[in-house]
């Protein structure tokens, strides 16, 4: 594919954080996604570092969306899942292309959703569309205002619907929110919205 397909635009990349309970979180959002999303998804979830993850097997099994742990230096693909590896970031750069990075934890955490997210405010700027899920802590915070300072889409799952309510909080908190929302309903209003700035 060509870089320009990958240029800033409306809609042009979904970046998903979950921690704590994100596992079901992303089996519900995931696989209510069909196997037609025409935007890359890029997912930062809270895993043991000292661990091979089995976490791209769980999700395929539940999402018509191929699922694949993040390579350094492939390109971001439509319609794919990429997910952070344990212990290491996920940026995305221009044309799509994935840095993975085992730099210092940013709030005791690698991958950090901070990270992913400013990298998809960078490259995306109003094309982007980030999604924070349950979780504890504040990972996704500052990268949730980063997109939402870009133009980009900004989505919190409802506090009181998440097992843990620490992260999404922490995102309403910076103001940068666009809409907070049950888990049940983001993947639809997701979908629909990425048509929707795709048609103009």
């Amino acid at each position: 594919m060509s870089a320009d397909q990958y240029s800033t635009g409306p809609a042009s990349v979904v970046a998903v954080a979950s921690s704590a309970g994100g596992v079901q979180g992303l089996i519900a959002l995931l696989g209510a996604w069909g196997p037609e999303l025409p935007v890359p998804v890029l997912v930062v979830q809270h895993l043991d570092p000292h661990h091979r993850t089995v976490l791209a097997d769980v999700l395929s099994r539940r999402t018509e969306l191929p699922v694949k742990l993040a390579e350094d230096g492939e390109r971001a693909v439509p319609g794919t899942v990429h997910l952070a590896p344990p212990d290491r970031h996920l940026l995305v750069g221009p044309g799509g292309v994935l840095t993975l990075t085992a730099t210092e934890a940013v709030h005791f955490v690698r991958p950090s959703a901070d990270l992913l997210f400013r990298s998809v405010a960078d490259t995306y700027g109003p094309g982007g569309i980030a999604c924070v899920l349950t979780g504890t802590g504040v990972d996704g915070a500052a990268g949730a205002e980063a997109v939402g300072g870009r133009g980009g889409t900004v989505i919190a799952q409802d506090p009181r619907s998440a097992d843990f309510p620490g992260m999404p909080q922490a995102a309403v908190d910076t103001g940068a929110v666009g809409f907070v929302l049950p888990l049940e309903q983001i993947a639809e209003f997701v979908r629909d919205l990425v048509e929707a700035k795709r048609q103009g």
